[in-house]
């Protein structure tokens, strides 16, 4: 089947960031291929990752360039469904489609994006009161356990990644992304208003969903593939941080202090979040440093926290305009709390 722009094969339409992608992809020049296990108005095909039959003929039917792999079991799936079904779908799905792409004799696959979690930094991401506050970058990898199921499935889907690539051929990027859900933070439920809570991550743990978008695409441009060797590159996806490592963590890391720090580093974040009579967290246990992919994907985020302090300030909408397109979508069958699927 043949198309002008270049075909992405995007795992996961019906999720968030899948969604996403669908809807973006075509203003960047490229042709959105969607799958999932469920129907909808951004699934191409339905189908599972881990269906080797199905994967091997959407590869014949189409000429992919680029593969975008977002189809996982995420934490919240953590209490619905068994180990072996995360390993199915998170692994065994990663190594059908990894192993599809690489074959060169039957597509012209460039780079094969991985979308990982920071959740698979795991134990190294938490930190007591009184300790510094853990700074977490590519040098973590390694350091922490991962804490349940997901964080283990997704580590090892990376380890895949580079076996193959080491074989040569494509191009492997792997996003740590941290989150980028629209639903509230059930670890904090209750503790700030939703918003306060959202822009405040913004510093140090969350990424707008468009800046997801946009480091796909400077992912696919970097892989290249066709190389002997390929481009292996793994990276921590978040909004740029504000704070200094050197200069902030030990404060971070105590109680009462995130105001204050961030008063000093951000101008008028203190006036704006008063004037919407939001508060602080009091200490962070990590703070996520993603300028590594920004100076080897030439990633720049566009939604940071002080753009969002700037809107807040002067009563604009801090999210993207995709952000709020994608919308709500829970977790497919998952039935609980702030993660209960939306119709």
């Amino acid at each position: 089947m043949s198309f002008s722009s270049p075909l992405v094969l995007v795992t996961g339409s019906a999720g968030h960031l899948g969604k996403a992608l669908m809807l973006s992809l075509d203003s960047y020049g490229y042709k959105p291929i969607g799958i999932d296990i469920l129907e909808s108005s951004t699934t191409t095909v339905v189908g599972s990752v881990y269906d080797a039959e199905f994967i091997s003929s959407l590869f014949t039917k189409y000429k992919f360039e680029y593969v975008i792999h977002a189809a996982t079991l995420h934490k919240p799936h953590v209490g619905t469904h068994s180990k072996l079904e995360f390993v199915k779908t998170n692994v065994e799905g990663t190594l059908v489609l990894l192993e599809e792409s690489a074959k060169a004799e039957k597509n012209n696959v460039k780079t094969f994006v991985y979308v990982s979690t920071t959740s698979a930094f795991g134990s190294v991401l938490v930190t007591k009161e009184g300790e510094p506050t853990s700074w977490i970058h590519e040098g973590c990898v390694g350091k922490g356990m991962p804490k349940n199921v997901y964080g283990v499935t997704k580590e090892a889907a990376e380890g895949l990644c580079w076996l193959v690539i080491s074989k040569g051929g494509m191009g492997v990027v792997v996003l740590r992304t941290a989150r980028f859900f629209p639903e509230g933070d059930d670890s904090f439920e209750g503790e700030l208003d939703d918003d306060n809570l959202k822009v405040l991550e913004l510093a140090y743990r969350r990424v707008d969903i468009a800046d997801v978008v946009g480091v796909c695409v400077c992912a696919m441009k970097r892989g290249g593939g066709g190389g002997q060797e390929g481009f292996w590159g793994r990276y921590v996806i978040s909004a740029p941080t504000p704070f200094v490592r050197d200069e902030d963590e030990k404060d971070l890391g105590e109680s009462d202090k995130v105001g204050d720090v961030l008063g000093r580093r951000v101008k008028g974040v203190k006036e704006a979040f008063e004037g919407k009579g939001w508060g602080f967290l009091k200490r962070l246990d990590r703070v996520y440093d993603s300028s590594l992919a920004e100076r080897e994907l030439g990633w720049k985020a566009e939604y940071t926290f002080e753009r969002a302090v700037e809107n807040v300030r002067n009563g604009k909408e801090w999210k993207s305009e995709l952000s709020l397109e994608v919308g709500k979508l829970g977790y497919h069958s998952y039935n609980s709390g702030v993660y209960t699927k939306r119709d």
